[in-house]
């Protein structure tokens, strides 16, 4: 009888050892990594640059793509995104599958895309009169603001007029607030700004030592973050002292002033004829040209300021910094524009 009690009692202490012990393990989690992953690109028939991104893996729970455009550590929790490529181009594409503990996978698949761009924005100065109020308005002023320019900037009809199918901005000697030359600088601030795309413009530029005409572009946010911190574009400039060559440049933090991102290109005959003068602007890079030939190639990244809308200038400075002494002799002189156009 006490074998039985105490065998009896032997059993259902290991039934509750054994209870317990089941109770209390924790299953070792499966690691598993994703498999079969696929990725599939969809591009838009229209040529707009639109293209939508399918990735799908087996355990695949966040999916990071790299566009091939300089665009990436963009994240998709399905694994779908949608992109728009500014220019036409084969682009690898490569996309990271994750598991959710954390074992990856990577796929990679080039992409063949197509961009046409059409016009956007254009000037072609064909109203006569005063420049277009609803595309143009005008930084007043003298000095150059610290560039030590001897113009009076104003917004006069003396300074820029539309006649002929052309704009002219006149930079002239004349006693006008305190100044003993005018000139005209027009900007699309507020009225017209942009990110990305191709930008022309025809001009014929002054003639004379001294003469500084540009094109160029300025970020929209340079009244909170004052420049250089806003960008500069300028996609041409021409300083009379040095007839006949023409500067692409980029000014941002660390590289601005004297010390600017650019080069230069020589050409015939600036001040007697028309030439075209563009750039091309994208998340990869900005290219500069004149008459359609590429002189200057600047790689663009998230590290400088040149992934935001910016606004166009047209002006045309006397002397200053960069564009030195006048000629004494220096009256009058037109900086001349027959069109300003914006593709995208």
């Amino acid at each position: 009888m006490k074998m039985k009690t105490l065998f009896t009692a032997l059993i259902i202490f290991l039934n509750v050892l054994t209870s317990c012990g089941k109770g209390g393990d924790t299953p070792a989690p499966v690691d598993t990594a994703p498999s079969n992953l696929t990725l599939n690109a969809t591009v838009s028939s229209d040529n707009t640059g639109n293209v939508t991104f399918k990735a799908s893996a087996t355990n695949g729970s966040v999916y990071t793509f790299d566009l091939g455009n300089g665009v990436s550590n963009i994240v998709s929790t399905t694994g779908e995104i949608s992109y728009k490529y500014s220019t036409s181009g084969i682009y690898t594409v490569t996309v990271v599958a994750k598991s959710a503990s954390g074992k990856t996978i990577s796929k990679t698949a080039d992409v063949n895309v197509t961009v046409v761009l059409s016009l956007v924005w254009s000037d072609e100065f064909d109203v006569p009169g005063a420049p277009n109020a609803n595309k143009w308005g005008y930084d007043l002023g003298a000095g150059g603001w610290g560039n030590n320019e001897l113009q009076y900037y104003t917004n006069r009809s003396d300074n820029a007029y539309v006649s002929g199918g052309t704009l002219k901005i006149v930079a002239k000697k004349e006693a006008y607030e305190g100044s003993q030359y005018t000139s005209a600088r027009l900007l699309s601030k507020g009225k017209y700004s942009f990110k990305y795309g191709k930008v022309e413009a025809r001009a014929k530029l002054p003639a004379g030592v001294g003469t500084w005409p540009a094109i160029w572009m300025l970020g929209d946010n340079i009244s909170t973050v004052n420049w250089p911190a806003c960008g500069e574009i300028d996609i041409m400039e021409h300083v009379g002292k040095s007839l006949n060559t023409i500067y692409g440049t980029l000014h941002y933090p660390g590289r601005f002033g004297g010390n600017a991102d650019g080069k230069t290109t020589v050409i015939n005959n600036v001040t007697t004829e028309f030439h075209k003068y563009g750039m091309e602007w994208n998340e990869s890079n900005i290219k500069f040209f004149v008459d359609d030939v590429l002189f200057f190639t600047f790689t663009n990244s998230s590290s400088v300021p040149f992934n935001q809308n910016f606004f166009l200038i047209l002006n045309s400075a006397l002397g200053g910094n960069f564009g030195g002494p006048l000629d004494p002799n220096y009256t009058s002189a037109e900086f001349e524009i027959d069109y300003v156009r914006v593709y995208q």
